[in-house]
């Protein structure tokens, strides 16, 4: 790593979700001694402009330490040499999952996250769609198995939330802390019944 930072890497596909991996990129950004490095695919960028405006994805980039483009196999992102405390990919497209699932790294979000693997390193994949067929479940398994956290952004209702932001927020955080880059927890703990 970089000195004392830490490095991490943030995968955008095409699926719904764009407002979490905003949020996301503005949560790690935030923290100080970590790098955001940021890959996001084609389909990715019609999705962030449907769901959050055209300037949304301009955003995210702005956000990142290092910004790479999708199809740059030859990036710092792709070798394992490149240490990172762990990559998220969200959303997390069927595609992407399918890809990550059976190595098939056509691409650098895909071939990144396969690093991840292969390195023994974290990877969330805040997986999107509903609902689910066999083949999904198949794939998410298959990842399970090689070492991936499958997180699909499921709120949680527990925490009555009582905006869009404030299930966005819960969603990012615990997805963030999965990666353990902060002594104390992002999102709120749960305390039980009696402590919340």
């Amino acid at each position: 790593m970089t000195g004392t930072s830490k490095r991490v890497v943030l995968g955008v596909s095409g699926a719904s979700g764009a407002g979490i991996a905003l949020r996301i990129g503005e949560r790690i950004a935030a923290l100080a001694g970590v790098e955001l490095h940021l890959v996001v695919t084609r389909s990715a960028f019609s999705a962030f402009t449907q769901e959050l405006g055209a300037d949304a994805i301009g955003r995210l980039v702005g956000l990142a330490d290092r910004y790479y483009k999708i199809d740059d196999i030859g990036a710092a992102i792709a070798s394992g040499s490149f240490r990172t405390a762990g990559m998220i990919v969200a959303p997390c497209s069927m595609k992407s999952l399918a890809g990550i699932a059976t190595g098939l790294s056509d691409n650098l979000l895909v071939r990144a996250a396969d690093v991840h693997l292969k390195e023994r390193r974290p990877l969330v994949l805040l997986a999107r769609e509903t609902p689910l067929h066999l083949g999904h479940l198949r794939n998410m398994t298959a990842v399970t198995e090689t070492g991936a956290i499958v997180m699909p952004p499921v709120p949680a209702f527990y925490r009555r939330p009582q905006t869009l932001d404030d299930i966005v927020d819960h969603i990012a955080a615990r997805a963030i802390d999965l990666l353990k880059l902060t002594e104390e927890p992002l999102a709120v703990e749960w305390r039980g019944e009696q402590g919340s």
